[in-house]
């Protein structure tokens, strides 16, 4: 993505949240963050991306692709403000293997998750997975 694509990712989702906190999370997928035009207006580029690296798109509403039984799923950078007061500039950078890709803090990720958290729909669909996650990053936190 770094370069065939000039994106640098943000690595979000419970695998981000892993990373930053070093313990293991077992996420169930892979989520990335990408600026909105990679979705809305240059799609073709990144779907035929992940198609050349072998992904498969399996939900195209939520960008998903799938390979190997990973699944892979787009959604745009822009939303982290509006959602829980992230702005997108503001999340650090991470370099690895001759790549790129942004990682949020650890103070940002606790704004995601008591946002999250806030929303119905996911304390139900996750079993409140989110509560979990915000007395992990505030025991990081404290130390």
């Amino acid at each position: 993505m770094n370069r065939d694509l000039g994106i640098r990712p943000v690595l979000f989702g419970s695998l981000g949240l892993e990373r930053r906190l070093g313990v293991p999370l077992d996420p169930d997928d892979i989520d990335m963050l990408v600026p909105a035009v990679h979705i809305e207006s240059r799609w073709h580029a990144l779907k035929r991306l992940m198609e050349d690296s072998g992904f498969t798109l399996v939900v195209a509403a939520e960008h998903a692709f799938e390979k190997d039984g990973d699944v892979l799923a787009f959604a745009l950078v822009e939303s982290l403000t509006p959602f829980a007061g992230v702005p997108g500039d503001a999340i650090p950078n991470v370099y690895e293997n001759d790549g790129a890709y942004r990682l949020l803090d650890l103070r940002q990720y606790l704004s995601v998750y008591k946002a999250s958290h806030e929303d119905g729909y996911r304390r139900e669909k996750h079993n409140n997975k989110d509560a979990d996650k915000i007395a992990l990053i505030e025991k990081a936190l404290a130390q």
